[in-house]
């Protein structure tokens, strides 16, 4: 995703975007336009090219190659790391061909800053090489540039039918949490974060609909990137690191081979998860308490008891976006063939 302006960009789409500068009143946006710009400097201007990814990897395996495309906004092209085998593409593929025991001709068409519409001229290039499996990263950059998410959704949705028309397998990484983007402060990295939770759970709703698979890199890998912020975003600290594009594709492998029909091999058995005990009175009311226990028993293999811990997250908070991001994993992970559920995952 591009840099220069988005915090500004963010500021303003939360004065304007819900209908004028009456909705928070002008004090509040200037507080947000004085933190915009102060984060502005600190990100910097996006500059120069990531490594291109596309090319052959695993050569020397056996079987028919499997062919894939690449496709979205700057966390797919893989900005701000300097060598080739750093890049998302270049992680995913080599995944899919150490777990598949197959060569992968990956074709990478990710451009920095793009957003949901540019899919389009992406796709155009795509379709013709006839890839087994599309992996999209889109989203950021439509919050930074205050993108109605019925717009977004809307060609994201497009997007994915003609994939999935033209018989590519989908696989979409949602929008990543924009809070833990540690230039950005307070009130504005709580706008940022909303909004992207928002827009990943109507992302998810639609991907699904469309006959694709998504993963929300949001209530997955938040956590995380808020927790370990030196070692998983890069020096502009609005880009993920190397370290940080791995940890990406790890939570995207189950969900690709799925969609490819592999399952990974030499998978530990993990613990047997019951989910007993009973919750503190002062916990009652909230719902990440249960979210939290629907995010375990995922790791764990047990969709049945995830879906019961998320009724009771969403029974405290109807409607909560974060939530509804996170229930659609869980469906999702429903309907994945044993030993292809996330594991592992925070």
């Amino acid at each position: 995703m591009g840099t220069a302006g988005a915090a500004r960009k963010l500021a303003s789409a939360a004065a304007y975007g819900g209908g004028g500068l009456s909705v928070l009143g002008a004090g509040l946006y200037g507080l947000l336009r004085a933190e915009a710009k102060l984060a502005r400097r600190a990100i910097g201007e996006t500059t120069g090219t990531p490594p291109d990814a596309t090319g052959w990897y695993g050569r020397g395996r056996p079987g028919p190659a499997i062919k894939v495309a690449l496709l979205g906004d700057s966390s797919a092209a893989g900005y701000g790391v300097e060598r080739v085998t750093e890049t998302t593409g270049a992680f995913l593929a080599s995944g899919l061909a150490e777990r598949t025991d197959r060569r992968v001709h990956l074709r990478s068409y990710a451009v920095v800053g793009a957003r949901s519409s540019d899919l389009v001229g992406q796709i155009d290039r795509a379709v013709p090489t006839e890839p087994h499996v599309a992996v999209i990263l889109i989203g950021a950059n439509d919050v930074t540039h205050s993108v109605l998410p019925s717009q977004s959704v809307r060609h994201l949705s497009e997007a994915v039918r003609r994939l999935r028309d033209a018989g590519v397998e989908v696989v979409v990484g949602t929008c990543p949490d924009l809070g833990t983007v540690k230039p950005i402060a307070p009130p504005l990295k709580q706008v940022g974060r909303a909004w992207s939770h928002r827009l990943a759970a109507a992302q998810t709703i639609a991907v699904v609909e469309e006959g694709g698979r998504t993963v929300s890199l949001a209530s997955i890998l938040g956590p995380e990137f808020e927790a370990a912020p030196a070692l998983l975003f890069g020096p502009d600290r609005f880009h993920p690191s190397a370290d940080g594009y791995r940890r990406m594709v790890d939570t995207l492998l189950p969900s690709t081979l799925a969609a490819l029909g592999f399952a990974p091999e030499d998978e530990a058995e993990p613990e047997a998860y019951r989910g007993e005990g009973v919750l503190p009175v002062t916990t009652a009311a909230d719902p990440l308490p249960y979210a939290n226990l629907a995010v375990t028993a995922l790791r764990q293999q047990k969709s049945e008891d995830a879906q019961s811990w998320m009724t009771q997250a969403l029974a405290k908070a109807p409607g909560r976006a974060d939530l509804l991001a996170l229930q659609g994993d869980v469906l999702q992970q429903r309907n994945l063939p044993d030993g292809l559920r996330i594991q592992g995952t925070a």
